[in-house]
């Protein structure tokens, strides 16, 4: 999409929204956006001239907290010598964990909120301006904040994420998001299909319906029955104008019959799974706090693979767990060898503080986390290219996003999600078109139009 200008109108406002982290953070920044709209604000691409600047933080990462406070620190300096008119906020996960810190160390901020009060954007602007009222807010209520964001969107692009489900009832003993986004909660399943048919007006044609444990969600469907996930995309397959539907992230205690019949039978969804499984030890699972033994993980990939044989399965790994032993290690090397992954993403164990695992004997040595590390992704990397290669000479259907790097070269994303290279003419742009694999790499395809 072409950058958004800087607004020129007498009466508009601008901000800008940097995202750190999820696709949930991107699908708030989107929406804090279009909660913005209606009071005059339009989104630009730079800070240099905003009249609001707005950090959607993530606090998964190691040092996320401290990355947001250089940020900071670069907007304090920037609005000290050219916009000193501009006011910040902190919004996400790093504001829920740490609000009055950040306010005591940031003096620059003018609004701290967590993820579930972004809804009160406007009014927290209007307090600042005012220079009155608590700029501090924290709360959690998911509900009352789905409620109040408009029903339409704002869609930028061809394929969009849609929140369906939020916040954590696992209390994973390395996670920070039960105390950053609260408990589950599932939208109510109108307002999703509010939701997805604006984005289906703007052109929308691929929907990737996220949540923290998205297939924990249920709700009442217009049947009067309780809908799950399964349900859900069904329901939502049905709306004109979407064409590919996704999901993530999924858990393996909330994965069932139905929305693994939903895999092998809905045709929209696309055939790409990420299921976290963390670890292949079942001593560190349970340390873990997963619910799950690596049997359970195993037995349920064999179910969803003979349900859609073509599934391209994604996963999260933690290395270095407190009390991870070689041979815990060894058998996490082991489950990537057994279960093969299309694409993945792994991690060192850091510390969270607030987390069970924060206080758990037996911290992993950092070189040793690093080496496990190193080994784990060598593993992984050489499947997802195994993978890609696999793809060679098949013609996949590739939903064009945009032009790429070489003249004349679009880009776009296949049913597997992988990035895909073709020449074509820009008018291809938002369409679905049959492209011919010719070469993979690790990380995206590369192919030619297919002939008809």
């Amino acid at each position: 999409m072409a950058p958004r200008p800087v607004p020129n109108g007498k009466n508009t406002k601008s901000v800008f929204i940097k995202t750190y982290g999820c696709q949930m953070n991107v699908y708030d920044s989107e929406r804090m956006a279009d909660v913005l709209a209606p009071i005059g604000y339009a989104a630009v691409d730079t800070p240099d001239h905003a009249d609001l600047v707005i950090l959607n933080t993530c606090h998964i990462r190691e040092k996320a907290a401290e990355k947001v406070y250089s940020e900071l620190g670069r907007i304090r300096k920037h609005q000290k010598s050219n916009n000193p008119d501009m006011k910040v906020a902190v919004a996400g996960c790093v504001a829920q964990a740490e609000g009055a810190e950040i306010k005591r160390r940031a003096p620059v901020v003018d609004m701290v909120l967590g993820p579930q009060t972004y809804h009160r954007l406007p009014e927290m602007i209007a307090k600042v301006t005012r220079e009155t009222g608590d700029v501090l807010e924290t709360d959690f209520d998911t509900v009352e904040k789905f409620d109040a964001l408009p029903a339409g969107r704002n869609a930028k692009g061809y394929s969009a994420f849609l929140t369906v489900q939020e916040g954590c009832d696992k209390f994973c003993t390395f996670c920070v998001v039960p105390y950053t986004r609260g408990a589950e909660v599932s939208r109510p399943v109108d307002q999703i299909v509010a939701e997805a048919r604006s984005l289906a007006s703007q052109g929308v044609r691929e929907i990737t319906l996220i949540g923290q444990n998205v297939d924990a969600y249920h709700a009442d469907g217009p049947d009067g029955s309780q809908w799950g996930l399964g349900n859900l995309i069904r329901h939502l397959a049905k709306i004109g104008g979407i064409d590919r539907m996704r999901f993530t992230t999924s858990h393996p205690r909330d994965m069932d019959a139905d929305l693994i019949e939903t895999l092998a039978t809905e045709p929209k969804l696309m055939p790409y799974l990420h299921l976290p499984v963390q670890a292949g030890s079942d001593r560190v699972l349970d340390a873990m706090n997963r619910g799950h033994t690596y049997a359970h993980y195993r037995d349920l990939i064999a179910r969803i693979r003979a349900a859609r044989p073509d599934i391209a399965l994604s996963g999260d790994f933690i290395v270095g767990f407190p009390g991870e032993t070689d041979q815990d290690f060894e058998d996490t090397m082991n489950c990537v060898r057994e279960i093969g992954y299309a694409s993945s993403f792994s991690f060192k164990y850091s510390v969270r503080p607030g987390t069970p695992g924060a206080s758990l004997p037996r911290q992993v040595p950092e070189d040793v986390k690093s080496e496990r590390l190193k080994r784990l992704q060598e593993l992984l990397y050489m499947q997802q290219r195994e993978w890609n290669e696999s793809l060679i000479g098949k013609t996949l259907d590739v939903l064009v996003e945009g032009t790429a790097r070489g003249d004349g070269q679009l880009f776009g994303r296949s049913p597997y999600l992988t990035g895909t290279h073709f020449d074509g003419p820009e008018e291809l742009i938002g369409q679905i078109v049959p492209v011919t694999i010719t070469s993979a790499g690790v990380n995206s395809l590369v192919g030619s139009i297919a002939k008809t």
